[in-house]
């Protein structure tokens, strides 16, 4: 049997500041089992060659040789050739890193020749810094050569897709097969240069392509057909997350053309039995969830006997191949939160696979990426994330979970502070009220510096019809425990909602910008609600006043369906003021203006209290009740203690200020001896319970149930005790 020799490749294009972590994760569990296998993101190369003294003289050159009339910005663009040269290396190691000290240059009048992307967004608020000032700017340098690559060389072409509208709602077939018939643009030679690289160095048995979004799936099936013109007979295999999701019910046999497999939903075991299929060790009709073309026809095989690896099994995402030195920061927004996306590398990792709550009505609850729960151990958990650490070098991991549980949260974030491990996370997870004041700021001491969360409607209505589970008010009491801890909040949003109105839509406006006024949430972003394929909507349409419009399916991709709603109105263009009004709010304007200001046409005035916030703030307790909580857990510092006559005197280290309490000696010296068996020293350590601690208090109930209550206790909870 002849070794494999497995490629797994990212085609153009996802984020540039740091690699999608399909590839990262398939390549770590195959290397487990002892498969030989590399990986390759070909979307940061491709740019790199694009944004090099080399790329943008072929760029000027083909566009010196146009025989087309070229926009007025590209012949603006064209007088400014040899400043656009003479900075674009520089601007490139600035972007990643590697010469921090051209920030101030880059600002310097003249220095950066500024395009149609600068129009309007040359100030700056006081609080950003040069940095970031350069780091915006260079982003918009790159941003005017992209705008004219994609009106004059290629229209594929953007910094984090690649012929995205080929992928969109791509019912049938032909548009694909249609684009790889036209002839190659530079861009896409280079694409297959860098390819093909990488193909020569590896040499391998099997080539898999990841397409996690559409504007993947070009860049994917335009390699294949490269592969097929010259090794006919090399497997190529697809999936990834547009895979799972749009390409379920295959039944066009020109797919096979270009690819041999299509694997669906996770895919270490799909790839482990294809490999071995491959090898001789297993036969083809003994596949796991994989298509292929037998006789002319698509067909589907899934053995049941192979079940999926286990979170505790799939072993760690390695990065190793990737020059993650290479990556770019593309800093469109100084906002802190929004920002995380683009800047910088983040280590990925899943804290569970699939979604706990699984019931909202728009999601796609039926699929496995989302129906099969289950939690990654926290042992494992957190060697993975030593691993990566000792791997990479880095320190800042990204969760990308559909939505972390609360427990499973808590259980890392006890494990990191337990080993001392110190790292910067963030992730996905659900506004629950689990989510208390107490574990907000656990997770805090263990890392956290930011939440994403799907409000999707800022409307109990459009909530429950939903079946989202939580309220608006559940929200903001929430966001108000992560922004008391330091934890940022991105909140994702919809409008459009099946039976919304544009009442609803003015109104949960009005909520956002009160939400982001007040600084819990600090970024959000609003789509129009879209009925997917696979969601209970989608399925059952009717059962939710919708109307079906297409598109019908022809053979290739199934998911975005186009729909009439018989029981709201929210017209297209609200799309375009609610737009511009978390542009501006995500900068810190306009957040005291009248929110019916953002849009073009008349809308009516929001039903909703100015006031709603903060009158529902002010209800709020400062530390729940502990009926609710579980164990005491000590993030503040030494405890210390002397004595003072008949009382003693509690000193206490905290992390933004130390408290000094005086209380009975006895009741000092069981403070002491609490806090520090709460303290985090050791891995799997038993924290002590609230219903037990009574027990060893020195006083009656009364005393202990004053001590509760009492200001000392407060602060004692203040600097750092929490119950969780």
């Amino acid at each position: 049997m002849t070794p494999q020799r497995v490629l797994l490749v990212i085609p153009p294009l996802t984020q540039l500041n740091t690699p999608y972590p399909s590839i990262t994760y398939l390549t770590g569990f195959l290397q487990s089992h002892g498969i030989h296998t590399e990986q390759a993101d070909l979307g940061i190369e491709m740019v790199l060659r694009l944004f090099s003294t080399g790329g943008l003289q072929s760029i000027f050159k083909q566009l010196h040789n146009s025989t087309s009339v070229l926009p007025k910005e590209a012949v603006q663009m064209i007088k400014a050739e040899h400043r656009y040269m003479e900075m674009i290396e520089p601007v490139i190691t600035f972007l990643q890193g590697r010469s921090p000290d051209l920030a101030g240059r880059f600002m310097q009048p003249g220095v950066l020749p500024q395009g149609p992307r600068f129009r309007g967004r040359r100030t700056f608020p006081r609080s950003v810094s040069v940095t970031d000032r350069a780091k915006q700017w260079a982003t918009f340098f790159l941003e005017d050569l992209t705008d004219l690559v994609q009106a004059t060389i290629t229209p594929h072409f953007g910094l984090s897709r690649y012929a995205e509208h080929i992928g969109r709602s791509a019912s049938s077939f032909d548009q694909i097969a249609a684009a790889l018939t036209e002839p190659k643009s530079l861009i896409d030679e280079w694409l297959l240069d860098v390819f093909w690289n990488h193909f020569h160095r590896v040499q391998p048995t099997l080539v898999g392509l990841s397409i996690p979004f559409p504007g993947n799936l070009y860049g994917a099936f335009l390699i294949a057909q490269s592969i097929k013109e010259q090794y006919p007979d090399l497997p190529i295999v697809i999936g990834g997350g547009y895979v799972n999701t749009e390409l379920r019910r295959v039944t066009d046999p020109r797919v096979f053309d270009y690819i041999d497999f299509l694997t669906l939903d996770n895919g270490e075991r799909p790839l482990l039995s294809l490999i071995e299929y491959l090898s001789g060790r297993r036969h083809r009709r003994a596949l796991c969830r994989t298509m292929f073309r037998e006789q002319d026809r698509v067909v589907y095989v899934d053995d049941s006997s192979l079940t999926d690896f286990s979170m505790d099994d799939i072993g760690c995402p390695t990065y190793q191949g990737l020059a993650l030195d290479r990556y770019l920061t593309i800093l469109d927004s100084t906002n802190p939160m929004h920002r995380l996306w683009s800047e910088g590398h983040w280590n990925k990792l899943t804290v569970a696979h699939g979604c706990y709550w699984k019931q909202c009505t728009f999601c796609d609850v039926g699929l496995n990426y989302i129906s099969r729960y289950e939690m990654t151990p926290t042992e494992r958990l957190i060697q993975q994330i030593q691993q990566l650490v000792a791997e990479t070098g880095c320190r800042g991991f990204h969760f990308v979970d559909e939505a972390a549980p609360p427990a499973a949260l808590k259980a890392l974030a006890l494990g990191l502070l337990e080993r001392r491990i110190t790292i910067r996370w963030w992730g996905n997870i659900r506004f629950e009220a689990a989510f208390t004041p107490d574990l907000c700021r656990l997770l805090a001491a263990s890392g956290c510096i930011a939440v994403t969360a799907g409000l999707e409607a800022a409307s109990d209505r459009l909530l429950v019809e939903m079946k989202k589970g939580i309220t608006v008010d559940q929200t903001a009491l929430v966001a108000a425990g992560f922004k008391d801890a330091g934890i940022m909040i991105h909140a994702y949003l919809m409008y459009g909602c099946p039976s919304e109105t544009v009442q609803e839509t003015i109104d949960s406006l009005e909520r956002i910008r009160q939400l982001l006024a007040a600084d819990l949430i600090q970024s959000a972003f609003w789509h129009r609600f879209t009925v997917t394929a696979h969601s209970p909507i989608g399925l059952d349409p009717d059962a939710h006043g919708l109307r079906i419009l297409g598109p019908t399916h022809q053979g290739f991709a199934e998911n975005d369906r186009e729909h009439e709603d018989r029981c709201g109105e929210t017209p297209a263009w609200l799309g375009e003021g609610l737009r511009r009004s978390l542009l501006n709010y995500l900068e810190r304007r306009g957040l005291d203006l009248d929110v019916r200001f953002w849009f073009d046409e008349k809308v009516p005035r929001p039903r909703v209290s100015s006031r709603w916030l903060t009158g529902l703030l002010t209800k709020q307790p400062i530390h729940e009740g502990t009926t609710r909580e579980r164990r005491l857990v000590w993030l503040g510092g030494n405890v210390t203690s002397e004595s003072v006559g008949t009382r003693s005197r509690l000193i206490l280290r905290g992390t933004q200020h130390d408290q000094i309490l005086m209380l009975p000696t006895s009741q000092i010296q069981w403070v002491t001896q609490l806090l520090s068996d709460a303290t985090p020293q050791q891995p799997c350590q038993t924290y002590p319970h609230m219903h037990d601690v009574e027990k060893d208090f020195p006083g009656t109930a009364s005393s202990y149930n004053r001590l509760l209550t009492s200001l000392a206790w407060q602060r004692i909870r203040s600097t750092g005790l929490v119950l969780v």
